[in-house]
């Protein structure tokens, strides 16, 4: 197709920042909050005020000193800061100088659905050469952020951070503040990236067992390598994509670049740490400084201390530190297959550093994480005696199990006096679609939220766990759900499909219909290997676990391999996305629409 000469000359022109470009370095694009430390405000400075204006475009940044192309806000990944105040009226005004449609979601806000930002379902897109403006009354305060929900831009840097300062005081006391953006970039366009993931699903993988492990008595036996081998499994694919083809940034930095923070010894340091990442879950520990957790997704809950939290794609934590000393500390943001990290630094002045670790041994899936989690039961032809790796707050798992099929449908029967125990038994889901999207379904899916994360189970200290969280204010309603309603995660590896019910978007004939107002018990049940965060656009929903009246509000939940997650949620009207957060999975189908009116309700599903 020829490029038009608009869209040639713009072509020309980042070429030719290429060249020159050695001065064109994302140092110098980033915002002032997410620089590198300097003597500067405790609090962090953004674009404020009732009109924001925002613009779209093409950019050249450097990441560990290597050029790159980027889709920018105002030039800049992150984006700016927007710094907003709960209850006031503002107009954000988008200007889009791409050569394709744009848009941005504010990610957690609850906004009238056709101020969401979603091209398709609430508004068409903002074309090229475009304005449009987004205006609401800003309902909630807290730490929350934005994204494009166009195509694969989110990939490419458009996301940014949005703080809201509560209308009163905040119950949270703290002396100085940092936003933490963490996020994964690469040098791949996401176009390529998305098509090797179709070609070959473990292409990205580069931790496979090798011969030299088996030696050296690490991970499986010779015994259970071979019955994995004959299911065609990989215990060792937990993510998709990996530190082969990303770059693990915080606040725009790559581990040699080290984002700093500064601190007073002895100051309350409130983190804001938000997960702008694409495709990449982390977790998040500072050696030598225990966090005390006081906000989970921008709502407030009663302090817990830990040592590390696992956050998912979208979820949003803000920590109390008080580090003393002159001394400085490492935030690592460790991707959960453990192929690489993210590295910044607090430290009391600029120009100090801390110890890096190294990243930990990578974790290898169970039979739990297949929603079979059976003690000493066997399947036919694997044992799945031995110890797993257990959680913190659950039973250990029980054994080594696969953890994805990777081909066919030659999927362990569980020994259970006759029982169908199969991994495609259509008993066990009957609402989800068979067909070639729906590699398994999970015969015993259980509650996981009392555990930390695949691998976070014998780190040897404390990791939060969703049951940790209570919501420090009342639930704003408190009425127990009218019905309930059971959503499959549904996926099939090899060919890289996801969905709902065994249905990507483009095959749904109809949305999840709900009344306005009406109080809903959603059942999420993972059948899949793969851990995901789903997310609700313009809602809040309490996990349905905790004391009466206050269970944890989120507007994102990981749903763990092999896991069911229930939450409550009341139906606003409007027609609101939902999907998981993992960029590829939406792209490749997990992604459906909640469509809430005055007059319908069971009838449509």
């Amino acid at each position: 197709m020829r490029l038009s000469d608009e869209a040639f000359e713009r072509r020309r022109f980042l070429q030719s920042l290429a060249v020159v470009g050695g001065g064109v370095t994302l140092a110098g694009l980033l915002p002032s909050w997410a620089r590198a430390a300097g003597e500067g405000a405790p609090r962090p400075e953004g674009v404020s005020g009732s009109e924001i204006k925002l613009t779209v475009g093409h950019t050249l940044v450097s990441v560990d000193g290597r050029s790159a192309h980027a889709v920018t806000v105002n030039g800049a990944v992150p984006g700016p800061l927007i710094r907003l105040k709960e209850g006031q009226h503002v107009r954000l005004s988008v200007t889009n100088t791409l050569d394709e449609d744009t848009s941005i979601h504010w990610h957690g806000l609850l906004v009238p659905f056709q101020m969401d930002g979603v091209p398709g379902v609430s508004f068409p897109g903002i074309k090229p050469g475009e304005t449009f403006t987004y205006q609401f009354q800003v309902r909630q305060s807290g730490t929350y952020w934005y994204h494009s929900h166009s195509g694969l831009q989110e990939q490419m840097g458009h996301y940014g951070p949005i703080i809201i300062d509560p209308a009163g005081e905040d119950p949270v006391a703290f002396d100085r503040e940092h936003v933490v953006v963490l996020s994964d970039f690469s040098h791949l366009h996401p176009h390529q990236i998305f098509k090797r993931l179709k070609q070959q699903s473990g292409a990205f993988n580069y931790q496979r067992q090798t011969v030299s492990g088996l030696l050296a008595g690490k991970d499986q036996t010779l015994a259970e390598r071979l019955d994995w081998a004959k299911m065609l499994m990989d215990p060792t694919d937990i993510s998709d994509v990996t530190a082969a083809a990303y770059a693990f940034l915080i606040n725009g930095h790559g581990p040699e670049d080290n984002w700093t923070g500064l601190f007073t010894p002895g100051e309350r340091v409130r983190l804001r740490f938000i997960n702008a990442a694409a495709q990449s879950m982390f977790n998040v520990r500072i050696p030598g400084l225990r966090m005390t957790v006081v906000a989970a997704d921008g709502q407030l809950v009663r302090p817990v201390e830990v040592d590390e939290f696992q956050i998912g794609n979208a979820e949003t934590y803000d920590v109390i530190v008080q580090p003393t000393g002159d001394r400085a500390f490492t935030i690592v943001s460790e991707s959960v297959d453990r192929s690489g990290l993210g590295r910044a630094t607090l430290a009391p002045r600029p120009g100090m550093g801390a110890d890096v670790p190294p990243v930990r041994e990578r974790p290898l899936s169970t039979m739990r994480d297949m929603g079979m989690d059976m003690g000493g039961m066997k399947t036919e032809g694997m044992d799945h005696t031995a110890a797993g790796s257990g959680a913190m707050a659950a039973p250990p798992a029980p054994g080594m199990g696969p953890p994805r099929q990777r081909g066919g449908d030659v999927m362990g029967k569980m020994d259970m006096g006759g029982m169908d125990m199969s991994m495609r038994n259509p008993d066990n889901a009957p609402q989800v679609k068979l067909g070639p999207g729906v590699q398994s379904i999970a015969p015993m899916p259980m509650d996981r939220t009392g555990e930390p994360g695949q691998g976070l189970g014998g780190v040897g200290h404390r990791v939060l766990v969703y049951r940790d969280l209570v919501a420090l204010t009342p639930n704003p309603d408190t009425r127990p759900p009218e019905r309930s309603l059971e959503i499959h995660l549904t996926g099939n590896m090899e060919r890289f499909i996801w969905g709902f019910d065994g249905r990507k978007f483009d095959e749904r004939p109809a949305p999840y219909a709900f009344r306005t107002g009406e109080r809903v018990r959603l059942v999420l049940v993972n059948d899949t290997m793969m851990a995901h965060p789903i997310h609700l656009h313009g809602h809040f929903f309490e996990l349905a676990f905790g004391p009466s009246g206050q269970m944890p509000r989120k507007h994102t939940v990981i749903v763990l391999p092999g896991g069911r997650v229930s939450v409550d949620f009341t139906a606003e009207v409007g027609d609101w996305p939902f999907h998981c957060h993992m960029l590829y999975h939406m792209h490749a189908g997990m992604f459906q629409v909640f469509s809430v009116r005055d007059a319908q309700g069971e009838g449509a599903r």
